[in-house]
């Protein structure tokens, strides 16, 4: 581990004594919620103000980043920046990320990061089939090392462009996925 080493998770509808001890086996002390809609029907102590309080009385901080959250509708960006994504709620998300918006929000959480051992929160248990893999993109495109919490298992390290669109980096540490020729 560096010191710039961040972990992402998915609740995925785990029992709360089994999501907080996959928290504190990896040391986490703030939660960094990128739900759009932090709340969970069919689990309800993933609510965020119940899990804000819940997490309070376990001695983790928790954090609603609303610039990084998911479910982005289309941008007005050139389609082929980002073709190499099939799926559109991740192409979505690429375009997003070019904007300034969401630039801000990962400084943000970069700045949180930088003092706190951080998870990045989301519903989806996997990384791979959520907007997290392109958070965990992004962050290794600026330095940081990402390690996925995914059980009880140890955390896996991300490898850039290990899952879904193939990314390419620029100078800048822009992020973007054209489609394969």
């Amino acid at each position: 581990m560096n010191d710039r080493d961040i972990w992402t998770i998915g609740h995925g509808g785990t029992p709360w004594v089994d999501f907080v001890d996959q928290l504190r086996a990896n040391g986490i002390q703030v939660v960094a919620d990128v739900r759009a809609l932090p709340g969970s029907k069919r689990s309800p102590q993933f609510d965020q103000d119940a899990m804000r309080e819940a997490l309070s009385e376990a001695g983790i901080d928790y954090e609603h980043l609303l610039g990084l959250t998911g479910r982005r509708r289309k941008q007005g960006v050139d389609e082929a920046i980002n073709a190499g994504w099939q799926n559109a709620s991740f192409r979505n998300y690429a375009d997003y990320a070019l904007s300034a918006q969401f630039c801000e929000a990962l400084e943000q959480l970069e700045e949180l990061a930088a003092t706190r051992r951080v998870a990045v929160l989301c519903g989806e248990p996997v990384p791979w089939r959520c907007h997290r893999l392109l958070l965990a993109n992004a962050l290794m495109a600026q330095g940081w090392t990402v390690h996925h919490i995914m059980g009880d298992r140890p955390a896996q390290q991300h490898r850039l462009g290990q899952w879904g669109a193939q990314p390419k980096v620029a100078a800048d540490h822009t992020v973007t996925y054209p489609a394969h020729s």
